[in-house]
């Protein structure tokens, strides 16, 4: 489908829908976050993605209003609602909220859930609580109550109460975390359809990978109070900033080599360093997936394609299936280490067998060690 080129146009030239500009906050002297910048534009979903105590809830907590930053502005729509001499109270800041534990009234009915932050007559209410009950298929259970229903059924509840004053902004906190991972995908692929009709900016904290791959439009990594790296899920992937990027996305393979003429020599062959200094420890990083097994050739000298390099050769230490792909582990013949490759489907070799192994070269990350 085409888009509109005046549509466009004034999305690229119009303010992003939720923009927070260097915040801090400090707790006993600690900055949890530290001077952390993002925007969102409307229809946009936006993951902030990092290990507990990183700072992310602390940030949405602050962008609803129920914190208050040391330092740092928050805009909607361009405009100011909250620096550190002034602030929209909560309530008037056009945000929705969504939480793990769903936060249903249990005393309410699921009509009375969904309506509960809605204003005006109560025949419109009435009408925005049964169009978005039907959205989310739940509209037989309007009369009933919360402890009457599944928790999807419930996450999706609070998704409908959470859209009902049509936001601006929607602020989700790990909402499926609590959810049975069977129904988990299905209802994250429904919340994030409606949110996208809804044409909401949504800013979702998670601490899992795949959830963030699944949903983002963008991934802001956070580490330590501070976003490491923001941008588009494949280029989080496959740019990561860092060694630790990498490893948070998936299992890691590591090589210590040391530059030398802006190449490190290992006993996968060479790898290029460029820009590093002769002299420099370096680790070249690899996923699982980027290792090759090597069946035809016994690791007699360097493969025919440079790009995989020399063979190297290990001992199976133990396989395990996955149920979409198995995990070999091998015990290597140059150091003694362990280094990991996935193969799809079923490849289970028994332990202590030799295999020969290459790496592939577009997919490895070398960064100073």
């Amino acid at each position: 489908m085409r888009q509109d080129p005046a549509k466009t146009q004034a999305a690229s030239i119009s303010p992003p829908r939720l923009e927070i500009r260097h915040l801090v906050r400090r707790y006993e002297g600690r900055a949890v976050v530290d001077d952390v910048s993002l925007s969102i534009r409307a229809g946009q979903v936006t993951c902030l993605l990092g290990p507990s105590g990183c700072g992310k809830s602390t940030t949405l907590r602050i962008i609803a209003g129920v914190d208050m930053q040391d330092s740092g502005e928050i805009y909607v729509d361009g405009r100011l609602i909250c620096d550190t001499d002034y602030r929209v109270p909560p309530e008037r800041r056009e945000i929705g909220l969504m939480f793990q534990d769903f936060a249903l009234f249990p005393h309410l009915s699921v009509a009375d859930n969904v309506a509960f932050g809605l204003k005006g007559p109560k025949e419109v209410k009435r009408a925005r609580v049964v169009e978005l009950l039907e959205r989310v298929d739940l509209m037989r259970f309007i009369d009933g109550y919360p402890h009457q229903l599944s928790g999807g059924e419930q996450q999706r509840v609070a998704l409908a109460r959470a859209l009902a004053p049509r936001p601006r902004i929607m602020l989700m906190d790990e909402p499926f975390s609590g959810l049975d991972n069977r129904l988990r995908d299905g209802i994250r692929d429904e919340t994030l359809s409606l949110l996208k009709e809804e044409d909401a900016a949504v800013l979702l904290v998670t601490h899992e990978p795949e959830e963030a791959m699944r949903m983002a439009d963008e991934i802001a990594l956070m580490r330590g109070g501070r976003i490491v790296q923001q941008g588009a899920p494949y280029n989080v992937y496959t740019r990561p900033v860092d060694r630790a990027a990498v490893a948070f996305f998936s299992d890691t393979n590591v090589l210590k080599a040391q530059v030398n003429g802006a190449l490190a020599q290992t006993p996968f062959g060479q790898f290029l360093a460029p820009g590093v200094a002769d002299g420099t420890d370096v680790d070249i990083v690899f996923r699982p997936q980027h290792v090759r097994l090597d069946f035809d050739r016994h690791g007699s000298g360097p493969l025919p394609t440079s790009s995989e390099g020399v063979a190297a050769r290990g001992m199976v230490e133990r396989a395990r299936f996955l149920g979409h792909e198995s995990l070999i582990e091998f015990r290597m013949d140059h150091d003694g280490s362990v280094l990991k490759a996935t193969v799809p489907n079923v490849f289970l070799p028994e332990a202590g067998r030799a295999m020969w192994l290459t790496v592939r070269r577009d997919r490895c990350f070398v960064y100073p060690a």
